[in-house]
């Protein structure tokens, strides 16, 4: 079943230097964004992640420093990435916790503040899976499309791979899911996230929590005024720059009231 959109939608994949929000670097990026009327546009792109890449993760994705070298930087092609993915949804396979937090994260590396991807529509094939199937993205092509995943762990082929399985799902569930980016964004989604990596999320009145740590399940603002040097360390730790950003927002709010 072919997706019914309202907006283009982005289905991307990133191969990385490991799987550390805060630290790791992407090395290669895939995205396919698909048009209203049906159309399509892809690319997959190497970047050089001014780092050494490391064994374990060159063994999964098959690319070493060697192969990026020459290839520039995600600073060097933020600009045209943000021009990409302006005005679009998003969808990956388990993006909601790691794609898209990362790829924010390296926006904010580069300087492009000006990203704004809280008020997009976010498909996380591999919750919808999970809810329904719980498997992986090998398996979950194999049981939706009845083929061998070929070159997994590569962006360009899980990239494929994610969009065809989301409109297999759509295939399978009729009385489950609608083809309608709205419903699948919400139904896709484990948790209402305050950052994109989720160390807060919203409580069931709305209210930011901390969801780690000691203070897991405890209002941000409580915290932040019966511990104030939680939030220092908190921002001078090793956590994503975008968890530091909403969380000194929430600070600042709540110092104003």
């Amino acid at each position: 079943m072919k997706l019914n959109l309202k907006n283009p939608i982005i289905f991307f994949d990133l191969e990385t230097t490991g799987v550390d929000v805060a630290k790791d670097r992407i090395v290669e990026l895939c995205y396919i964004k698909v048009f209203p009327n049906g159309n399509e546009e892809s690319k997959t792109m190497r970047l050089n992640p001014g780092m050494h890449i490391p064994e374990e993760a060159s063994a999964i994705n098959g690319i070493y420093d060697e192969d990026v070298k020459d290839c520039p930087t995600f600073k060097e092609v933020s600009q045209d990435l943000k021009k990409a993915f302006e005005g679009c949804d998003l969808a990956g396979f388990n993006s909601n916790r790691f794609d898209i937090p990362l790829l924010v994260e390296e926006f904010l590396r580069a300087g492009v503040t000006d990203v704004d991807f809280t008020k997009v529509k976010m498909v996380d094939v591999q919750n919808i899976y999970h809810k329904l199937e719980r498997r992986t993205l090998i398996a979950a092509y194999k049981y939706y499309c009845g083929k061998d995943l070929e070159n997994a762990h590569s962006a360009t082929a899980d990239t494929r791979a994610t969009l065809e399985v989301l409109e297999a799902q759509l295939d399978k569930y009729p009385d489950d899911l609608k083809n309608d980016i709205d419903f699948l964004a919400e139904y896709s989604r484990m948790n209402r996230n305050v950052d994109f990596a989720g160390r807060m999320i919203y409580d069931e009145n709305d209210v930011p929590v901390f969801n780690f740590g000691k203070y897991k399940g405890k209002p941000v603002v409580d915290v932040l005024r019966r511990d104030p040097g939680f939030y220092g360390w908190l921002q001078q730790g090793d956590f994503p720059l975008n968890t530091k950003q909403v969380l000194m927002k929430i600070y600042l709010q709540s110092k104003n009231k």
